[in-house]
């Protein structure tokens, strides 16, 4: 009992050291901050008021140009070589989704066609079918059967002829 005791204790000794690895700052209203990741670069140092233990000073280059030479030498023995510019993974990415983006328009203009193929279909079975000049009976409203009078075949005989003028091509 007393070692659970003494391990319970032990470990709520060691909670602070935790939260010893904390930064604190002042941001540029004079407000205090606390995080557990470094203030930003534009923070001075003297505004920063605790750092994690063991961390040293921020390490902060000079902006000001050399001499002219001096940073011309320096630039063209210290730079790598260029990177191209483009990244190949996101070209390839890029690629892809356009042709993924060409496949599904040519297969919807493919369901297109179809479906003015098979209108077409419809409609010039339909106009032999009044064209013939056989009796045709069709559901209402009120889902009774009645048959069509010569008005109401030649605007369905024209509707018909539309159709098969707008997808029959």
């Amino acid at each position: 009992m007393k070692i659970a005791h003494l391990l319970v204790l032990g470990v709520a000794c060691c909670l602070p050291l935790a939260a010893s690895a904390q930064w604190q700052w002042l941001d540029k209203d004079n407000k205090n901050v606390f995080s557990d990741q470094a203030p930003p670069p534009e923070v001075p140092d003297k505004n920063i008021l605790r750092r994690p233990t063991g961390l040293t000073p921020r390490v902060r280059f000079s902006t000001a140009p050399a001499a002219p030479d001096a940073a011309a030498s320096a630039a063209s023995a210290a730079s790598p070589a260029k990177p191209s510019g483009v990244d190949k993974d996101l070209a390839e990415k890029a690629r892809k989704a356009e042709e993924a983006e060409k496949a599904q328009k040519a297969a919807e203009a493919q369901k297109v066609v179809q479906a003015k193929a098979e209108n077409c279909t419809r409609a010039r079975q339909g106009k032999a079918t009044f064209d013939s000049g056989m009796r045709v009976a069709r559901l209402n409203a009120q889902g009774e059967r009645e048959i069509m009078d010569d008005s109401a075949r030649a605007a369905e005989q024209q509707r018909l002829q539309s159709v098969i003028d707008s997808d029959c091509k």
